[in-house]
Formats: C-alpha cells, structure tokens, sequence
C-alpha cells in the first residue's frame, strides 16, 4: 500500500482556517489529518509540499519509519513548522491504517481503555459578575470542570498585567465560592505574565482556589518554571506550545507540569503523542490534551483520549462561535453529548469529509488580535 498523493488544504472555517491534509493510497484508501499551528497555516503548507516528492511511492503502513525520516531528513531537525506539518500528515496515515483493517485508530493503538472521553469547558466571560454567572449557569449544565480564560477575547487591545491579575484572582475566589468545592475550576493565562506576575496571581487566592494554573508564561525556559513552581503550589497545565517528546521531557522529568497538555496536531501526530503520554504515565501526571482546531484534529485527540490510561479531560472547541461551515465540509464528525465524547467505532478516525466542499473552501488572511502593555509595548496575545 503505497502513498499515491498528499494534498494540503489552507481554508477558512467559519471563524478561523485550519490546515487539512489529505494522503491518498494505490489501494485507493484516503486519510485525513490536520495540522495545529494556528496563523501559520501557508508555512505549514510549504512544508507539506516539500514533503510530498520523497513521501509518494513510500509504504504507507510504515508509519515510524516516515516519522523518524521526516524528523530527521535534514539538518536541522525539528520545529514546530516541521512538525506541525508531519502532525497532519501522521494522523492522516494512522486514519488509512485503520479504514485498512477495518478498525478504528485506538484499537491500533491497543484499544479503547474508556467508554467515553470526559471534557472541560471554557469560559470566556469577561473577569468579574459575568464571569461567576457564566460559571454557575455551566455547572448546571452539567460541566463538573470549568476554565476560565484571559478574560478579553473581543476587548480591548491593551493589556496590564498587573490589574489583569488582580482582577483575575478576584474573579475566581468569587466564582468558587459561587460554584463549591466539587467543581473543577482553571484558568488560562495565554502566557501573558512574566515569572513575579505569575507568582503574585497565585498569592492572591486563598489555598483551593483553582485546581490548575495554565501556560502562565511561555515556555521556552524550564529553568524560569522551576522557579515559579518553587514560590506557588499550584498544580500547572503546560505543554500546547511544545513540539515534541523532548520538549516535554525537562517538564516532566523535572516535575513542572502537573496536567501535559499535549496537541497532536502539533507535536507530531498519534506516534509521537503516545509516547509522551507513556512518559508522563512514568511520573503520574495525566494528559490534558490541547485541541482548538477542526474537527479533524478533535476526531484524532478523542482516538489518542481513548487509548491512553493517563486521561484527565479533553478540551471543547469551539467556544460559541458558528459551525455551520464544518456542516458542510464534515458530513460525519464528533458530537459533543453533554459533557463528554463517545469513543467511536467508525473505521479510521471515524470522520468524513466532503472533499468537494473542501476544495471550494478559500484561505483567507487572519492574524491573531495585537495586546500591548500601558507603555505601548508588545506582549502576548
């Protein structure tokens, strides 16, 4: 079973593009993947292209061994473009491996080892009333894990990270009392803050007040995480930026996150995701897997959930916006039931794709909204 054809398909969804791959077999069997590096999708597609003339013709059962080659067919290895684009295309060979034997992905991945996958919801209200009543009305949905976010998704474009924490930590002592202790209750900061910041946020909320602190600042360093661990206690949720096993690695070899938020549309797809998820079990800290992409890239993360004994959660995209365009370009695609996923059964990732309304489908320009300091200068979206 040869691969005959890789396709890569920049479009935009809706509300935001996603990064589709296709990778067609001589057997005629078809697989579908998608790549994670949101705003870089036209990056992501030139490597792909560069990509398909030593890819075709190559066995696509052997999954690994294309893995290992495309990692380490050049000089400079990694990256999150590079890897981001074998994200895509990894996914889509475990998809055709699976509509091969007739399966669906987990089971080649040793079988489901749960009935369904539990998830998390977020909050983007804004920090104060609105969030709390948001919080509340989502308990009584039936959501037993909750995330807030920075709190300004559609505001301003000038962030103080000083009077965000303070407002912030405010906000989410009121939101626990209001919701109890059984609830689950997170926070994202989007890597905003710098090392003090992060700590004074934590100092701020009585012991209890949250149950995870998320990509508080970037990542890069290990060493500034081991120092902001050593002053909160606080369990961390870290992991979506990174881009492979040895990212991860320092963090949780050096036990600084608590909760892996690993993207498989980013860091290289099911083969390299489970042996992460086998690390992180080495050290027992669960898997919180990042998926704010397509359908696609959620069909893929509920197969890796299901496979995998170390689960916590699974993320819910997308948060109130319109799907409509999935609808058309995604006939069969994950449902959300209540608060959970059903493990599927479904050959492959168990999705279909409406090619014709895929090729239709235009890229179009997008870049995340600009944040800057009181000072005027540049920080973190």
């Amino acid at each position: 079973m040869r691969i005959s054809d890789i396709s890569v398909f920049p479009v935009w969804a809706g509300y935001r593009n996603i990064c589709l791959v296709r990778v067609a077999t001589d057997d005629g069997i078809v697989g579908w993947g998608e790549s994670g590096l949101s705003g870089r999708e036209l990056a992501v597609a030139g490597m792909i292209d560069h990509f398909r003339p030593f890819l075709i013709g190559k066995d696509a059962r052997h999954i690994g061994a294309l893995w290992q080659e495309m990692y380490r067919g050049q000089y400079f290895e990694g990256g999150r473009t590079i890897t981001a684009a074998m994200s895509a295309i990894d996914i889509a060979l475990w998809d055709i491996a699976g509509k091969a034997h007739g399966v669906p992905v987990h089971q080649l991945l040793g079988g489901k080892q749960r009935d369904h996958i539990p998830c998390f919801i977020t909050s983007t209200a804004e920090h104060g009333d609105a969030l709390v009543a948001d919080m509340v009305a989502l308990k009584e949905q039936g959501w037993d894990c909750i995330r807030a976010t920075v709190g300004d998704a559609a505001g301003p474009t000038t962030y103080d990270p000083r009077r965000a924490i303070a407002i912030a930590a405010a906000a989410l002592e009121a939101a626990r009392a209001a919701l109890g202790s059984e609830i689950c209750l997170g926070i994202d900061f989007h890597h905003r803050l710098q090392v003090a910041e992060a700590a004074s946020f934590c100092h701020r909320m009585p012991p209890g007040t949250i149950d995870f602190l998320e990509e508080p600042i970037r990542q890069q360093s290990p060493g500034a995480y081991s120092a902001l661990r050593q002053m909160c206690d606080i369990p961390f949720a870290i992991g979506e930026e990174f881009a492979s096993k040895w990212d991860f690695a320092p963090y949780i070899e050096g036990k600084l996150t608590n909760f892996a938020r690993i993207d498989i549309c980013n860091v290289g797809g099911f083969t390299e995701a489970m042996k992460i998820a086998a690390m992180a079990e080495t050290h027992y800290i669960d898997v919180m897997p990042h998926d704010p992409l397509g359908p696609v890239c959620t069909a893929a993360t509920i197969q890796f959930c299901a496979a995998i004994p170390n689960l916590s959660w699974c993320e819910v995209d997308p948060y109130g916006v319109d799907t409509s365009v999935y609808d058309r370009m995604f006939p069969k695609r994950p449902q959300l039931e209540t608060t959970r996923f059903a493990v599927p059964d479904a050959p492959g990732l168990g999705i279909e794709v409406d090619e014709d309304a895929v090729r239709a489908a235009k890229f179009e320009f997008w870049e995340p909204p600009r944040r800057y300091k009181p000072d005027g200068s540049y920080t973190n979206w």
